[in-house]
C-alpha cells in the first residue's frame, strides 16, 4: 500500500482552506450588492452655472428664504416651456458640505406613480393589456392560483386594470397602509422577514374591499405596487429594467433608478435625506431591533417599486413630463389618444391617470412625499412647467405641497418673464 504524500495533502488542505476563506469574504462583504451604473445623459452635462440670467439674484433670494422658512437642506428647482428647459439648478445642500447641483437625483416618492402609468399607457399601445382587462381570476392578468385561492371576497374579481390607474380598486388605508406598516403585517402573520410582494399581496387579498371597485375612489400605493406586478408579468422583465429600457431611455431620461432603503445604498449622485432635529429615531422597517433614522430604514423604500421608489433630477423630471404632454416641440412617447386618456378632466373628484389632478383651467399636477423627500411638477396650460424637489422632511407631510404650489406660483409671477429663451437640453447634444 503507498504511503500518503503527506506534504503534498498540506499543500492541497491549505490552498483549498484559502479559497474557501476568499469565497467567504465575498459572501460576507457589506459591500452594497447593486452595481452603480455611471452617471449618464443631461444629469452629467448640467451646471448651475448655465441657468444664469438677469434677475436670477432675486429668485435665489426667494428660493433662500422659503428654505429658511421650511428648514429645507437642500432644493432643486427645473422650468421648462414649450418643451425646452430653460432653468435647472440646485440651492443649498445635497449632502454635508456638498452643494446641490441640478443632476443630483433624489426619491420622488408618489410621482413613480405617473411613470408606472405611462407603462401601463404603452403596453396597452402595443396591444399587450386593455385597461378593462381584469386583474384577479382566471382571466386576470394576476392569475395565479396563490392570489385566487387567496380571495374571500368576490369583489376582487371585478378589479380592472384602469380601476387601478385611478385609486377606483376598493382598497382603503384605514386599518394603515401595508406599504408603511410592514412591521405590523410581520408581527400580525408571524413573517421573520418583510415579505416580498407576492407575499403581501396574498395576504392582503385575504381582506374584504371596502367599497365596489368603480364605485368610489381613495388613493392607493398598493394598487399601483399591483399596476407594477401587472408590468413584470406582462412583459416577464423586471419591472425596473423594463421601464428603464421602454419608457425611460426612449424619453432621454437616462438616470433614474429604483431607491434603496439606506445611505450605504445611495447611488454617487444621490442626495443625502434629512429629518428635521428633532424627530426622533424610529424601528427599523424589518423587526431587527434596530433604531434608525426615519429617512434611512422607517419604511421599506425599495419594495414601494412603481408607487414610490423612483429617484430622478428635476430636468429629468421635466423632460419626461414634456415627452407625454401632447405638444409637438419634443416628441412624445406615448400617441395622443394615450395622453388624453390620462389627463381626461373629471372634475375635482376623480384622479387622472398617474397624475394627482387634471385641470383644464389650473394644469396637470403630481405631488409627491416621503420622509427626507418631497417633489413637486406642475404643468401648466401655457406649455410652461416647474419642478421642485427637496430632500428634507417636513412635519405638513404631503399637505407641504399646498405650500410649494403658492411659491411656485408667486416665482411664476415674478420671473417667468425674465427666463431667457435657451433650450438646456441641447447642451447634452454637444458634449
Amino acid at each position: 500500500m503507498t504511503k500518503p504524500d503527506w506534504k503534498q495533502i498540506c499543500v492541497v488542505a491549505t490552498a483549498a482552506a484559502i479559497f474557501i476563506v476568499y469565497l467567504c469574504a465575498r459572501g460576507c462583504s457589506h459591500e452594497p450588492k447593486k452595481r452603480f451604473p455611471p452617471t449618464r445623459g443631461i444629469n452629467t452635462v448640467l451646471t448651475n452655472e448655465m441657468s444664469e440670467f438677469e434677475g436670477d439674484g432675486k429668485l435665489s433670494r426667494d428660493v433662500s428664504n422659503f428654505m429658511s422658512r421650511w428648514s429645507i437642506k437642500g432644493l432643486s428647482l427645473s422650468v421648462t416651456r414649450n418643451d425646452s428647459l430653460l432653468f435647472a439648478r440646485g440651492f443649498g445642500q445635497a449632502d454635508d458640505e456638498v452643494p446641490m447641483g441640478p443632476g443630483n437625483i433624489m426619491r420622488i416618492a408618489s410621482v413613480s406613480k405617473l411613470f408606472t402609468a405611462v407603462g401601463i399607457m404603452k403596453l396597452q399601445e402595443q396591444g399587450r393589456l386593455r385597461l378593462s382587462d381584469k386583474v384577479f381570476g382566471a382571466d386576470g392578468i394576476l392569475n395565479d392560483t396563490t392570489f385566487t385561492n387567496a380571495i374571500k371576497d368576490r369583489n376582487y374579481f371585478k378589479i380592472n386594470v384602469e380601476h387601478l390607474l385611478r385609486h377606483e380598486a376598493g382598497f382603503s388605508v384605514r386599518k394603515g397602509d401595508p406599504m408603511f406598516i410592514t412591521r405590523d403585517i410581520m408581527a400580525l402573520n408571524h413573517l421573520d422577514t418583510p415579505p416580498d410582494h407576492e407575499t403581501l399581496v396574498r395576504l392582503m387579498l385575504r381582506q374584504k374591499l371596502w367599497f365596489t371597485p368603480g364605485e368610489s375612489e381613495e388613493y392607493s400605493n398598493f394598487g399601483y405596487l399591483l399596476l407594477s406586478m401587472i408590468i413584470e408579468k406582462v412583459t416577464g422583465q423586471d419591472y425596473e429594467e423594463w421601464m428603464q429600457a421602454n419608457v425611460l431611455e426612449p424619453a432621454g431620461v437616462l438616470d433614474m433608478h429604483i431607491a434603496g432603503n439606506t445611505y450605504e445604498d445611495k447611488y454617487p449622485n444621490e442626495v443625502r435625506y434629512y429629518m428635521q432635529a428633532n424627530d426622533p429615531t424610529v424601528p427599523k422597517f424589518d423587526n431587527s431591533g434596530e433604531m434608525v433614522v426615519r429617512c434611512y430604514g422607517g419604511s421599506d423604500i425599495h419594495s414601494l417599486s412603481g408607487a414610490g421608489a423612483w429617484m430622478a433630477s428635476t430636468p429629468e423630471l421635466a423632460r419626461f413630463v414634456a415627452s407625454i404632454d401632447g405638444r409637438k416641440q419634443l416628441t412624445d412617447i406615448l400617441n395622443i389618444k394615450s395622453v388624453r386618456t390620462m389627463t381626461d378632466d373629471f372634475g375635482n373628484h376623480r384622479y387622472g391617470i398617474g397624475w394627482s389632478s387634471v385641470d383644464s383651467e389650473q394644469g396637470w399636477l403630481r405631488t409627491g412625499s416621503l420622509a427626507g423627500t418631497n417633489l413637486f411638477i406642475m404643468l401648466y396650460p401655457d406649455g410652461e412647467c416647474w419642478v421642485m424637489g427637496t430632500n428634507t422632511h417636513n412635519w405638513k407631510g404631503p399637505r407641504f405641497s399646498g405650500y410649494v404650489r403658492q411659491f411656485i406660483s408667486e416665482c411664476r409671477r415674478k420671473y417667468s418673464g425674465s427666463l431667457p429663451s435657451r433650450n438646456l437640453f441641447e447642451a447634452e447634444a454637444t458634449k
